[in-house]
């Protein structure tokens, strides 16, 4: 392997092309997480490389496809072959089941209507129904009735076809999990690269930067990942709660774990059990499970040991959310307690503007053409341009290979980059990046940055919004101080604070000097009212005394409605 990020090279061309990429991970875990995998997991990765190449393909079909059970006749590829031929080897490494154990179910997934009519035909006339029953009214009454597994065969002696269980998926899943360290990604990764569709920047590689350390981070993940589906699943709190692993040492791991907390809090405030909500809120400790805790002991007129937590949250350093919530809190509980209210800070007043435009219609852009002149044009941007900006001023900082930030060649971004120390462990590189700022050398920087990375995936630059033309027009009317401002803020908070910028930008580069050459407009249609995010920012633009307005539209028509 080199020491970069290099993607594999299959071409959609090669029939072959997903069994390229699949080896391509097997090699690259055997080499770099050699050191996690049981024996068992060694074996395969040895006993893949010997199968023939039919029998590798068909294994990889199937690992691509959704589930465990497949139909063989539907196993079906020019490039395979014969796929009984192809799928005995597998069968005697008991990498798949040839004859296994099928509940009533699996039986109503796999086989087809008319199937299932012939297989069921005696217990559909002794429950009584028609042998022309749908298939839903079918599952609805036989399904309680029919409790056993069995093989194929057994529950119908006459089938055609045969159905086999792919036994190995949960070591796949696990190798696909060491590569790309989540189970969010898969195999499609590699054939959007390869459709065009995705390019990914090439980031240096150290033996440091991989996502697991230790067999126990994997397990610690998978176990979570499996909590978090049994509780979509419908699976309660109480049950789930007793089965989080401890707090582990890898911060990345914490803050999942402490996400999952957050989730099992929610759905335990849902259902009532406000003690069990206490409990994970308080474990999670993160910011939102900080606010949520202080809202349930204030609904069970818990105020002082309430307000004793909001205080000390306050005096923290929270951000600049948890800050806004506390704000609004705190009063309550001092009014609740008889006692003087702290003073606060009021939200300053916003330029507003009125506007009655024919509709209803898309509101932004039709404040946008209608405020849109030939030297003073208005672009649509929301939350795309100050952060385009910012992604493209501070790449080298976003894209640096520190330890734990980049694991595979299909990274967005740093696996880090909402983790609370993200900006801490990259302070001097995006100091340098700001310093640009300074210096004027910026505009040369980003339009450099745009040239030679355009269209690599990044968790900033939206390509399709921030073209060329638009960076131009940007460098040339928003001051560099106002840049550095932004920024700066967007490092503060770089997950909440990137959405609620204004939807609208007016350039206007012919402006007298000294009055500003920009400005930026936030858009409300008929019933629409500002959020949290957006009055943090637009409260922000006032301190720095940067040009902001609110437009608030009606529709001429009579027929108006919220948008």
């Amino acid at each position: 392997m080199n020491s970069a990020f290099d993607t594999p090279t299959a071409s959609l061309d090669d029939p072959y092309y997903y069994l390229t990429n699949f080896r391509f991970v097997l090699a690259w875990v055997g080499e770099r997480h050699a050191d996690l995998l049981t024996a068992d997991e060694l074996t395969f990765l040895e006993q893949f490389e010997r199968l023939p190449q039919a029998s590798q393909a068909l294994l990889v079909r199937m690992v691509m496809r959704k589930g465990e059970l497949f139909r063989l006749s539907k196993l079906s590829y020019a490039e395979v072959g014969d796929s009984a031929e192809a799928i005995a080897p597998l069968i005697a490494l008991d990498w798949v089941d040839n004859d296994p154990a099928l509940s009533v179910d699996e039986l109503f997934n796999q086989l087809r209507l008319a199937e299932l009519r012939h297989m069921l035909a005696d217990e559909i006339r002794a429950a009584g129904l028609s042998m022309s029953s749908a298939k839903a009214v079918l599952y609805d009454t036989l399904t309680s009735q029919l409790t056993h597994t069995a093989p194929l065969q057994a529950w119908w002696p006459d089938a055609s076809d045969q159905i086999v269980r792919l036994k190995v998926m949960e070591t796949c899943d696990r190798l696909r999990l060491m590569f790309f360290g989540n189970l969010r990604q898969d195999w499609a990764e590699f054939v959007l690269t390869e459709l065009g569709l995705q390019r990914f920047e090439t980031v240096s590689f150290t033996p440091h930067s991989r996502a697991f350390q230790s067999r126990q981070e994997v397990d610690t993940y998978l176990a979570l990942h499996q909590l978090r589906q049994r509780l979509d699943a419908g699976e309660l709190p109480p049950d789930l709660h007793i089965e989080v692993p401890p707090r582990a040492d890898n911060r990345w791991l914490a803050t999942r774990r402490a996400r999952l907390l957050l989730q099992l809090g929610r759905e335990a405030e849902r259902s009532g059990d406000a003690a069990l909500a206490l409990t994970l809120y308080r474990d999670s400790n993160s910011s939102e499970a900080r606010i949520r805790q202080l809202r349930v002991l204030e609904r069970q007129g818990e105020h002082r040991v309430a307000f004793e937590l909001a205080s000390k949250a306050l005096n923290s350093s929270p951000n600049e959310t948890e800050h806004q919530a506390l704000a609004r809190l705190l009063p309550r509980l001092q009014r609740r307690l008889k006692l003087p209210a702290s003073p606060s800070d009021p939200e300053p007043a916003h330029e507003r503007w009125d506007l009655q435009l024919p509709g209803p219609q898309s509101v932004e852009r039709a404040v946008a053409q209608t405020l849109s002149e030939p030297q003073a044009p208005v672009c649509y941007v929301e939350n795309s341009l100050i952060t385009g900006l910012f992604g493209l001023l501070c790449w080298p900082a976003i894209f640096a290979p520190l330890p734990g930030a980049f694991f595979h060649p299909f990274h967005n971004g740093p696996a880090d980059l909402y983790r609370d120390d993200f900006v801490a462990r990259r302070r001097d590189l995006f100091d340098a990046c700001l310093g640009s700022l300074e210096d004027g050398s910026y505009r040369e920087v980003i339009q450099t940055t745009w040239r030679e990375k355009a269209g690599l995936s990044s968790p900033f630059v939206h390509w399709a919004i921030v073209d060329e033309a638009l960076i131009e027009l940007a460098l040339a009317c928003i001051p560099p101080e106002h840049l550095r401002h932004c920024f700066e803020r967007l490092l503060g908070d770089l997950k909440a604070n990137r959405a609620g910028l204004p939807d609208l930008i007016q350039f206007m580069p012919d402006a007298p000097a000294g009055e500003p050459r920009y400005r930026m407009i936030e858009v409300k249609g008929p019933g629409d009212r500002l959020q949290d995010n957006q009055r943090r920012w637009l409260t922000f633009f006032h301190r720095h005394e940067m040009p902001v307005a609110v437009c608030y539209v009606r529709w001429t028509a009579s027929d108006e409605f919220e948008v």
